[in-house]
């Protein structure tokens, strides 16, 4: 994330003495990516980043990961997992996970309440807000997430959610075992985003001044990889680790809103990856808007049927009305699966309805991974079992 941004009190040199109005030092702490080698950003705390005064293991919600096995495409329906528990949740503990493999986890929650201070060490987490707003209190400075907003939070981010308003919030955490960015292709050799790319960086919002709390012995719940796989640690501070009075660099916590995304069109149908927004290792985000379709007279607006052979899609559908879907009971909040080995399209009929179509009012978020996806308790809970023989109309005889 090349794009320089200043926040707060720094001094005028790095790596030189910054002083308190008392007279004492601010200690510099340098956050960075890929050792020393990448996008980092350098961060003035009161105290000392450093300082623990006790940890014991927290046990995160259930991590197991299921075989998707007989191989079938399939329909997860989110809301199904949402309760009137919702009030009392938080939008970290609460999470479900839905899908997962070594490269990422997706999980859904539905909350009411603020969340613990947490601080993912695995990998940079994508967090698209379906509905509802929160502010997103982090070490950087406090962020506003509305309906709509990806909001991006790199490795190692202490932050923490505060629902705001009296409706749930609703979000779709997708947990990187990497780092998520812009694809390279819309950046420049020095990193800014070019013309042909769909968004620019006056589209993405960033922390505009500090956020200093006060307190003693403050827990840090941190999500980080052990020998087992994902594993939890609760740390405790001495301080607050909201004591930043400035930092500059390229690595920080953003947001950015899909209404915002310019989708690419042409004469004839175009492929996904014109939708992409994000990257990351072995998987990349897109999201389908509301957009002008195909114009060639013979043009054919829904996608045709395709086999992902090297892939797992995934597609959370979040608003609109999406046609290919039509008639497989896929809904706001649902979730298809469409897994590597299988080939699939449009439900039966939807091609002839869209024939002549000029906008297709729709909103989803797709992850396609390039290792299999495996089934998480949520996705278990929330399947809708029908759905792979939506296309024949009938199942299996027994």
């Amino acid at each position: 994330m090349a794009y320089y941004r200043r926040v707060g009190d720094i001094p005028p040199k790095r790596h030189t003495q910054h002083r308190t109005p008392d007279g004492g030092l601010y200690y510099e702490e340098l956050m960075g990516e890929e050792g020393f080698s990448s996008d980092s950003a350098l961060l003035y705390h009161r105290g000392v980043p450093s300082a623990l005064v006790d940890a014991s293991p927290w046990e995160l919600p259930d991590q197991a990961l299921t075989e998707n096995r007989p191989l079938l495409p399939r329909h997860l329906k989110l809301h199904d997992l949402v309760g009137e528990d919702w009030k009392a949740a938080d939008a970290v503990t609460g999470r479900r996970l839905v899908l997962g493999n070594a490269d990422v986890r997706i999980s859904y929650v539905a909350a009411g309440q603020p969340s613990p201070l947490y601080r993912n060490a695995i990998g940079d987490e994508c967090v698209y807000v379906e509905s509802g707003a929160a502010t997103v209190e982090t070490v950087f400075g406090v962020l506003t997430a509305r309906q709509g907003d990806y909001v991006l939070l790199p490795r190692a981010t202490t932050h923490r959610w505060v629902p705001t308003g009296s409706d749930p919030l609703r979000l779709y955490a997708i947990e990187a075992n990497s780092h998520i960015a812009p694809p390279k292709r819309y950046l420049s050799r020095y990193g800014q985003l070019l013309e042909h790319a769909p968004y620019c960086e006056r589209d993405l919002h960033g922390p505009g001044e500090p956020f200093l709390v006060e307190g003693t012995d403050v827990e840090v719940l941190v999500k980080h990889r052990g020998s087992r796989g994902v594993t939890g640690t609760r740390h405790v501070y001495p301080t607050h680790p909201f004591d930043v009075v400035g930092w500059d660099g390229c690595l920080y916590p953003y947001t950015f809103n899909v209404s915002d995304f310019e989708p690419i069109t042409g004469r004839v149908h175009q492929p996904p990856p014109v939708h992409q927004v994000f990257e990351a290792n072995n998987f990349v985000i897109c999201n389908f808007v509301p957009r002008k379709v195909d114009y060639h007279p013979l043009a054919v607006p829904v996608p045709y049927y395709h086999s992902n052979v090297d892939s797992d899609e995934v597609m959370f559908y979040c608003g609109g009305d999406y046609e290919a879907r039509k008639g497989s009971g896929i809904g706001q909040g649902s979730i298809s699966l469409h897994p590597g080995g299988h080939s699939h399209g449009p439900q039966p009929g939807a091609v002839e309805r869209s024939l002549g179509a000029e906008f297709f009012d729709e909103l989803a978020v797709m992850v396609d991974t390039f290792r299999p996806l495996e089934l998480g308790e949520g996705g278990i809970a929330a399947e809708d079992p029908a759905y792979a023989w939506s296309w024949a109309g009938r199942g299996p005889a027994r």
